[in-house]
């Protein structure tokens, strides 16, 4: 039965920004970035990027799992923490300007939890960071027990565990540590970390309708924190029970994810996923240091006991424990300013809080800027109608996308796509140089990557920035060389994101329609009819998702009779604007 959540909120669109303006009026050790509405950054009051001594600890990911991250800024602890939309990993403009405001000469840890849009986004971004003279190291925190081992290129999701590998790296960082002894000692953490998930409902997402799939007298074990299906649906059991299911699947010798055995000393975090409260939290924190003494044979050093990283009002909770030592519980003892971290709040908040200016990006070039023609020539003209068939035929299938991601992913691809869809057709109006396809194809993937954010978001920016940069070899563009930039895209694509064909990804449109394209022409076909024809390879290869197990994404976490109900959102997106671009080049060239 579908329900809309009940929500405190004005604009759903908004609720991040309106956070953070809450988050920092509250705490006076907080401030936060002020620029276009992407970026999304808060950092320490008290940090300067070009004067900063100290190594700079930055974690981020999509918003939702309050107070992680930005309950964890402060001397201590985190210098920043980079904020996505819901659920939506940060894209890389944001985390750009968080390395750039509080990166000093020591240089700068990112911390990224293992889910493939934080991957691509913080990679990206601290490459771009590295080309204009920052220090920069990452670690890659994915601490979750509830799943088999490694499935496809995806790997352990990042979950509550992250929160203890910043405490650590953020003491490090503050003893005055350099960033190769900071970033070891941040690994070592996320080496010895393990996690699972109880929920008894999903999370309401913001202005969504929510469908409780689990329905009364119902748990889930091993539910993801954007809502992924877990492990195992089973009935209500008493916490008792509960407790020593998670606790001997993370101590499991089969897995043998964390190195604790019997005579161990251990750190203990009971973390809330937003709609527990603390009276149930206690009893699952007090029933599982009970259990780790007489049924494990550890020694409990340190006991966190709260909501850290949620997801949203998720029902239900999750066990961390990580091997403890001297060095650990030095590091987690260590004073702290970070407002949700477990000790008191301190300082008074001044009457008003003026926002930081974002800081300008290290290149000196002026960028260009781009106009649209007052008049299309031929090619501005075919361009321009395959550019708003597709993204209006995107718009037209958000419902179905969603409806398709609700049972393979967290259920947003429409959502996200639809943002895309409709920056491309406002900007169209007033920038884009249709005359020009390679600077066109340029500042779609611009719109796209502004807007969209997550791993669709930065996906389709390589992709976009592949052709353009194919396109640019050429002063005449003929189809061929289109053919060529697409190959060079799709190329770029699998390259960054790890996907080939056959992993139940947007690639499995995309290579169809690339091999077809370039086997046409070779064949003799006339352009037009090559490219109608790998629109229709597009969608077979979109189609056939359907019966493939996925081995990259949120996707490969989904048992294969759920993934068999459903094609790949990412792929039918594809195959929606290829297919709809054709068409329209068709009627434009023979009308």
């Amino acid at each position: 039965m579908a329900h809309q959540g009940k929500k405190l909120i004005n604009d759903p669109n908004d609720v991040v920004t309106e956070f953070i303006e809450g988050l920092v009026e509250t705490y006076p050790g907080l401030q936060y970035l002020d620029g276009f509405p992407g970026i999304k950054v808060v950092l320490r009051a008290d940090v300067v990027g070009t004067t900063y001594d100290k190594v700079a600890v930055i974690c981020g990911g999509g918003s939702g799992h309050e107070p992680a991250h930005a309950g964890f800024v402060g001397e201590g602890m985190l210098t920043a923490a980079i904020l996505g939309d819901v659920f939506t990993s940060p894209h890389v403009d944001a985390i750009l300007a968080g390395i750039r405001a509080v990166t000093g000469p020591m240089g700068c840890l990112l911390i990224v939890k293992n889910y493939t849009g934080d991957r691509l986004n913080f990679g990206l971004a601290a490459e771009q960071a590295k080309s204009e003279g920052y220090k920069i190291e990452s670690v890659i925190v994915g601490d979750d027990c509830a799943l088999p081992p490694r499935r496809g290129i995806a790997g352990r999701r990042g979950l509550a565990g992250t929160i203890l590998v910043q405490k650590v790296a953020g003491a490090s960082a503050a003893a005055g540590l350099s960033l190769t002894e900071v970033l070891d000692e941040a690994k070592h953490a996320s080496e010895i970390i393990g996690t699972m998930g109880v929920a008894l409902s999903v999370c309401t997402l913001p202005g969504q309708v929510t469908s409780d799939r689990l329905g009364p007298g119902k748990m889930e074990l091993g539910l993801g924190i954007h809502g992924e299906p877990g492990a195992a649906v089973t009935d209500l059991q008493p916490v008792d029970l509960v407790v020593s299911h998670v606790l001997k699947q993370i101590l499991s010798k089969e897995t043998n994810y964390i190195p604790i055995s019997r005579g161990n000393n251990v750190v203990l975090m009971v973390n809330g996923l937003g709609g527990t409260p603390p009276m149930e939290l206690m009893i699952a924190s007090g029933k599982a240091v009970l259990q780790l003494q007489l049924e494990h044979g550890l020694a409990v050093d340190r006991v966190y006991t709260g909501s850290f990283l949620t997801s949203l009002d998720m029902a239900g909770f999750s066990i961390s424990l990580m091997k403890a030592d001297t060095e650990i519980l030095q590091r987690l003892d260590a004073p702290t300013k970070a407002p949700y971290w477990p000790v008191g709040v301190n300082g008074n908040r001044p009457p008003a809080k003026i926002p930081v200016p974002v800081p300008q990006s290290g290149s000196t070039r002026n960028e260009e800027v781009l106009i649209r023609p007052q008049e299309l020539n031929e090619q501005g003209y075919v361009l321009e109608a395959a550019i708003e068939a597709g993204a209006k035929e995107i718009i037209n299938l958000k419902d179905k996308l969603n409806e398709w991601d609700g049972k393979v992913g967290d259920g947003d691809c429409g959502s996200t796509m639809f943002r895309g869809a409709t920056a491309i057709l406002e900007d169209m109006k007033q920038s884009y140089p249709l005359n020009d396809a390679a600077e066109t194809i340029n500042e779609i993937g611009a719109s796209v990557r502004r807007v969209m954010g997550g791993t669709s978001g930065i996906l389709y920016s390589i992709l976009f920035k592949a052709a353009y940069a194919k396109l640019k070899e050429s002063t005449v563009i003929t189809p061929r060389q289109w053919a060529d930039a697409l190959e060079a895209a799709v190329n770029a694509v699998s390259k960054y994101g790890g996907a080939v064909a056959g992993y139940r990804t947007m690639l499995d449109a995309l290579i169809p329609a690339s091999n077809t394209l370039k086997e046409s022409l070779d064949a003799g076909q006339d352009p037009l009819t090559a490219f109608l024809l790998s629109s229709e390879a597009v969608v077979s290869g979109a189609e056939a998702t359907k019966n493939m197990s996925a081995q990259a994404g949120r996707s490969s976490y989904v048992s294969a009779d759920i993934l068999s109900s459903a094609p790949d959102p990412g792929a039918m997106a594809v195959a929606g604007w290829y297919r709809a671009a054709a068409l329209a080049v068709r009627d434009k060239l023979q009308n």
